[in-house]
């Protein structure tokens, strides 16, 4: 709760700075902000506490998830300082959207009640939809913005419908005791029902197929790092939740909602892999490539007794990596009308500091040691083929195979080709982002134990 009421303090200060003619000072007291707020944060591990009738659950998995969040905000906002430089005017704004976008995302992570749940996902879903649409000039963001709202709001009625499903079976929002009723018998069908069309559109927040469609129009069209903070921040915050819910709401899993699960998962792994071979659009190509990640991560929820840390694992890994491609992304296409591969010809000389830290992000992303991407895929293979499902193991490693197809195909580009123009001067700001995450990433690949024992 401490960190909750810091972050949206933080949100308010950024949007006062602006009236105060403080806006030089955002970026740096944010980042100073947030990195004190990750310190309070973590001082409340191992130290559970509930808020507000139970509203607000301050547990381990909310602290690791909501330290990860932090993380992942300090370098979206270390990023914003040079990419929104040439709009002042609004400057605070796009800064203060991020912080309550965090906000959301946290209390995502700490609800105890389906209220806060609805809340959380609506406060995050709105600063999306708003920054989606934020150049509006462009007619390719103010369709992602139109595209990513509509879904989003369809989505969002999907699980407001499920909370009211569920409520109507148990008269309860609250979670333990929805759960305490879950144990015993005699629930309505209702009660699976609304648990169902909640597991709908959270598929619909992860993109998820057959849920995905909206994801690769919304990246394309989307500002650089606004596409890079759904395909990071938001991204993990949906899993995290989809998996705090169904561990929430039920004792466990049925059996038929396994089955469907390891379908969706399988389907989602092909479908993104696949797709994301044939596009030469770099945000494209990203999308379907974090679409295929979100099947890999639904595996997870296959074993739910065990899978905490391993989701923690895969998700802090795929972000951090994400984080840094997308470091490099935005410096290469930031004056650049398209972000095609061809874009990126010829960067291993034009400038190899970034060319080495893409080709590292992709090789993490399609699982090569010594990247925290290989030992993340490894422990959530292990732990599948424990669960009994290894076939799911063997679809895996044949995704992980194709996915080597398109990431390699970058590489090839940076290395193998001649470049038709100069890259202009590039940020530090950028370099050093993708720097510092992509050596957070090989830390963990060398001692991946320091992040799976966190949630044992």
């Amino acid at each position: 709760m401490n960190t909750l009421i810091a972050v949206s303090g933080l949100g308010i200060f950024c949007l006062l700075a602006e009236i105060i003619n403080l806006r030089k000072a955002i970026v740096p007291v944010s980042v100073v902000a947030l990195l004190a707020i990750l310190g309070l944060t973590v001082s409340e591990f191992n130290h559970p506490s509930s808020w507000y009738y139970n509203m607000i659950v301050v547990s381990n998995f909310s602290v690791a998830f909501s330290s990860l969040f932090i993380v992942l905000t300090v370098f979206l906002i270390l990023m914003s300082g040079d990419y929104y430089k040439d709009k002042p005017s609004k400057f605070s704004d796009f800064i203060a959207i991020k912080i309550f976008l965090l906000a959301g995302a946290i209390a995502m992570v700490s609800f105890g009640n389906l209220s806060m749940f609805f809340i959380g996902i609506e406060i995050l879903s709105i600063a999306l939809y708003i920054l989606a649409g934020s150049e509006r000039l462009s007619l390719l963001s103010n369709e992602a913005g139109m595209k990513y709202f509509l879904l989003g709001s369809f989505a969002s009625g999907f699980i407001l419908f499920g909370i009211c499903l569920v409520y109507g079976a148990t008269g309860y929002f609250d979670v333990a005791e929805i759960y305490e009723l879950s144990q015993g018998a005699g629930l309505p069908i209702w009660f699976y029902f609304g648990i169902t069309m909640m597991l709908i559109g959270m598929l619909f927040k992860i993109a998820a197929a057959p849920f995905h469609f909206w994801a690769p129009d919304v990246y394309e069209g989307s500002p650089t790092l606004v596409t890079a903070t759904m395909s990071t921040l938001a991204k993990v915050v949906a899993v995290a939740t989809l998996y705090k819910l169904v561990t929430g709401l039920n004792k466990e899993m049925p059996y038929s909602f396994e089955i469907a699960l390891l379908a969706v998962a399988i389907l989602t792994m092909f479908v993104g892999n696949l797709l994301a071979l044939r596009q030469e659009n770099i945000k494209r190509m990203m999308a379907f490539s974090g679409i295929s990640h979100a099947g890999f991560m639904l595996l997870a929820l296959l074993s739910l007794t065990t899978a905490a840390g391993t989701l923690f694992y895969y998700t802090a890994a795929y972000a951090l990596a994400g984080i840094a491609a997308f470091a490099v992304i935005t410096a290469v296409t930031k004056n650049k009308e398209t972000q095609n591969v061809a874009d990126f010809n010829g960067l291993g000389k034009r400038h190899p500091i970034l060319a080495a830290i893409l080709t590292m992000s992709l090789l993490s992303m399609a699982g090569i040691p010594i990247f925290a991407g290989f030992f993340a895929k490894f422990s959530l293979f292990t732990q599948t083929i424990e669960a009994g499902y290894l076939i799911a193991v063997i679809v895996g490693v044949v995704n992980s195979i194709i996915s080597i197809g398109y990431y390699f195909k970058l590489i090839l580009a940076m290395y193998n080709k001649e470049a038709d123009d100069e890259v202009a001067s590039v940020s530090w700001v950028y370099t050093l982002v993708a720097v510092v995450a992509i050596a957070l990433n090989i830390g963990m690949g060398i001692y991946p134990s320091c992040m799976m024992d966190l949630l044992k």
